[in-house]
């Protein structure tokens, strides 16, 4: 019997690993709204050849002794699990769905990480964030889409851009002080994190415009965390947004796993001036693009040599908790995941239809404790926003939507 491959870790699966946490589970979670019914038979068999397709989503975490120097992912021939199931139709089922995908992780010990339920017309993927990201899952549903419909599901050509020559970032806030915190609103006693999902009209944009839709929604995001620090009394300190950048090819050769890179954009408090906006925007756009065009590890060079196998893994998560509890003044105030135009049609055919609405979410643990997620479909933004309990309560969420929604408005420069 030939033994299973296994494949080291890779540092962001590793950091990950070390500091899983219960009562807030790393996870990521994806809502695809579909104008018709799915027919059961079909998607479990559309699904599982989807993994088949791309068999590095079949893994589990190998098991080994204590002092192992490193983890490792086995990939397997089949599921270990039945991966996709039908909630029972109800008022409740969606939000219950919801709140699943938010309080419990697909186990790493049972292959894959991800779990797949139907409400209704709506598909959730739940996703165990130490093993795989967003837009790697959204590639194996857009080949179910495929097989399901026999429909073209290959990704739109990406927007043509110049490539950017690399350069230092101009003008960039001095980044010595911790950055500013969300300020805390009315957090729910319960553990765990809290989901608010909207609809929104995409911002207009000149054609021309120095900026792209990602720099108006980095503002946009700056702008409404600086109103609820003020309305909460926090005194104004730098912002540091985190941003994922994904240079990965999006037709059936993308890279399953975690492939993202984080950046991280600052922003001074004095800059934060909705008076001058198109100023705003064009410093925005200057930094993101030079933050995308310097190479940098994914995690930085520090978490590099935290994972390399100089001691077991015991003995490195322990330090790797120990440091990360020691840095958390400094980590970014949110993170800004920014999928954009969903590239696949995601279209299942003549009953079931063409997607017309895509959520994400991302984890939201504290210290950072409110992550904001977006991505459009057929002309509209899907906004998700994301929090821990420990710092905000659902009202509170409504209220960050309503800032969200009225500073994306001002960001809509006219020439």
């Amino acid at each position: 019997m030939t033994a299973p491959v296994r494949i080291p870790f890779p540092v962001v699966d590793e950091v990950s690993r070390h500091c899983l946490q219960e009562e807030e589970p790393e996870t990521v979670h994806i809502e695809v709204h579909l104008p018709g019914p799915l027919d059961r038979a079909r998607l479990r068999k559309a699904f599982l050849e989807a993994l088949h397709r791309h068999p590095r989503i079949l893994m589990r975490e190998a098991r080994g002794p204590w002092y192992r120097r490193q983890y490792e992912w086995e990939l397997t021939p089949e599921p270990d699990v039945e991966v996709v199931t039908f909630a029972p139709p109800g008022p409740r089922a969606l939000p219950d769905a919801r709140a699943r995908a938010l309080a419990a992780a697909p186990p790493l010990s049972a292959s894959p990480p991800i779990r797949l339920e139907v409400v209704d017309s709506v598909l959730l993927l739940t996703i165990n964030h130490t093993a795989l990201d967003g837009p790697a899952c959204l590639r194996v549903l857009a080949t179910a889409a495929e097989l399901y419909g026999g429909r073209d599901n290959a990704p739109a050509a990406p927007p043509t851009r110049p490539a950017e020559p690399r350069q230092e970032p101009p003008d960039t806030p001095a980044g010595w002080s911790p950055p500013a915190r969300v300020a805390h609103g009315t957090p729910d006693p319960s553990p765990g994190n809290g989901m608010l999902v909207a609809e929104l009209p995409l911002p207009h944009r000149p054609k021309g415009s120095p900026y792209t839709v990602n720099d108006q929604l980095m503002v946009t995001t700056a702008l409404t965390i600086a109103h609820w620090n003020r309305e909460h009394g926090a005194r104004p300190r730098p912002l540091r947004i985190t941003m994922p950048v994904d240079d990965r090819p999006r037709d059936t050769t993308m890279p399953i796993g975690n492939g993202t890179r984080l950046v991280e954009v600052p922003y001074a408090p004095r800059e934060l001036d909705v008076t001058d906006m198109s100023g705003l925007l064009r410093r925005t756009a200057e930094r993101t693009r030079a933050l995308k065009s310097l190479p940098r590890p994914q995690l930085g060079h520090g978490a590099a040599l935290l994972t390399s196998p100089w001691a077991p893994v015991t003995a490195r998560a322990a330090l790797t908790r120990t440091l990360r509890r020691a840095a958390a003044p400094w980590t970014s105030t949110t993170l800004l995941s920014n999928i954009g135009r969903i590239p696949y049609p995601l279209d299942f055919g003549d009953e079931a239809g063409r997607a017309h609405a895509v959520w994400f979410s991302a984890p939201a643990r504290m210290p950072r404790g409110l992550t904001v997620t977006t991505a459009s479909t057929a002309g509209r933004l899907h906004l998700a926003l994301r929090w821990s309990k420990a710092l905000l309560s659902h009202g509170d969420g409504a209220h960050l939507r309503d800032l969200f929604e009225h500073y994306l408005h001002t960001t809509e420069v006219t020439p």
